[in-house]
């Protein structure tokens, strides 16, 4: 590998961590701040909904692949856009912790809307940033190292955060995870550069949105690409839909901040990087259809686990197993989506259909996510505290089914069409 590559790489890497953080810090360890000070289950799945906002960055994607920001336009296209979002999730991040929850939900839930509506355009940037960046053969590299930096943002964001916040305050903690934000934007805008995509098609708002459809239907036909939309609509269903209560959930089942912190999450780390590594070898040697069955099962599988942890006494050893196994399947499924969804794009809309694609992805389990807390309380209700909590994640698990149902149906169109040219 030539000294270019390896440096695109690394400074993907910085982008995945740039992307991670504020999604982690708004979409996890905020559940843990708001339900350390005692907000209830039922609400914290509401806020959740905020996320929302990464389900229809599409909207507002055609703005991103328009023009740059003129503030930082001498920068490039891609990271004129992201520099600026950055700064802007960097400055909500910081007035975010000076703002009690408990006295004023309202407009702490306002910055962490605005965080997340920042999130989701400095994601449709890097991603068609990506996307630009490399060959479809070399997509998985770049995705591996994205991936990385993700997971690495998911263990500051969660793991250094919870035993900050522990040891100092929340308010220090997210204050922290605001500089880690500012050196990274530094060291990943200074080592990177960016060549100009001469076959993005700039278009007006209207026809941003309704080209890259057609194109996108015109290249798979009606049929394939209903199902081909349906698919990423159910795929992440089980760990999207179960994402807002994890933290709640140790929480609950008796574990410190600190233990959540040292010993659940750096164990996810650890497995999410292996997973995501064997991930991309996985893609290259079985192909994307084995890939994205292989990994719903996992998912499904493991997601089973945390049900058995519900039900017994706290045991800091089989939860970091339990959670080392998720975090494996989930590493797995994060290279193989990114790598599915990044083949069914075109380069005239890389912006657009890319976002469109995540958003897809992602929306029909933010909707169910917001409804999480209220699933654990009604289940609760009718099972008690302990069994409660199994039956959420029976039901999650569930989840996985139609996915993996609709990948096997069509396997004739995967084997027909690997490499989706």
């Amino acid at each position: 590998m030539i000294k270019g590559d390896t440096v695109k790489i690394i400074s993907f890497t910085g982008y995945g961590f740039a992307s991670g953080l504020p999604y982690v810090l708004i979409f996890i360890t905020l559940t843990a701040w708001l339900r350390d000070v005692g907000v209830d289950l039922s609400l914290i799945g509401f806020i959740s909904w905020i996320m929302l906002t990464y389900s229809l960055k599409f909207l507002w994607a055609p703005f991103v692949d328009k023009s740059p920001t003129k503030l930082f336009q001498n920068f490039g296209h891609r990271r004129s856009w992201i520099i600026s979002m950055q700064l802007l999730i960097i400055i909500s991040l910081i007035t975010l912790s000076f703002i009690n929850p408990v006295t004023n939900l309202a407009i702490f839930a306002s910055l962490a809307f605005l965080i997340a509506l920042a999130g989701s355009i400095q994601d449709i940037a890097i991603d068609a940033y990506r996307i630009e960046s490399a060959k479809l053969e070399d997509q998985g590299n770049l995705a591996a190292g994205y991936q990385f930096g993700y997971r690495v943002a998911i263990l500051v964001g969660s793991s250094f955060a919870l035993i900050f916040a522990e040891s100092y305050s929340w308010a220090f903690a997210y204050q922290l995870m605001a500089l880690l934000m500012i050196i990274n934007m530094v060291v990943s805008i200074s080592i990177s550069s960016e060549k100009q995509n001469l076959d993005l098609v700039k278009l007006n708002y209207e026809k941003s949105l309704i080209e890259p459809i057609k194109d996108f239907f015109n290249r798979f036909g009606l049929k394939m690409a209903s199902i081909l939309l349906l698919i990423i609509s159910t795929y992440r269903l089980t760990d999207i839909v179960m994402g807002p209560m994890a933290n709640p959930f140790y929480i609950d089942m008796g574990y410190s901040l600190s233990e959540i912190g040292y010993v659940v999450k750096v164990i996810a780390l650890i497995a999410t990087i292996i997973g995501v590594f064997v991930g991309g070898i996985l893609v290259k040697k079985a192909g994307l259809y084995k890939s994205l069955l292989a990994g719903a099962f996992l998912v499904m599988l493991t997601n089973l686990l945390f049900s058995y942890a519900a039900i017994n006494d706290k045991d800091v050893f089989m939860l970091a197993s339990i959670v080392a196994s998720d975090s494996f399947a989930a590493g797995i499924v994060g290279t193989v989506n990114i790598t599915f969804l990044t083949s069914l794009v075109s380069s005239k809309y890389t912006g657009f259909q890319y976002a469109l694609l995540t958003s897809i992805m992602a929306f029909l389990g933010k909707v169910f996510g917001g409804f999480s807390g209220v699933l654990v309380e009604n289940f609760q209700s009718m099972y008690g505290f302990n069994y409660g909590w199994m039956s959420f994640y029976i039901f999650t698990s569930i989840l996985a089914v139609p996915a993996m149902l609709l990948i096997y149906l069509n396997r004739n169109f995967f084997f027909k069409n690997e490499s989706f040219n």
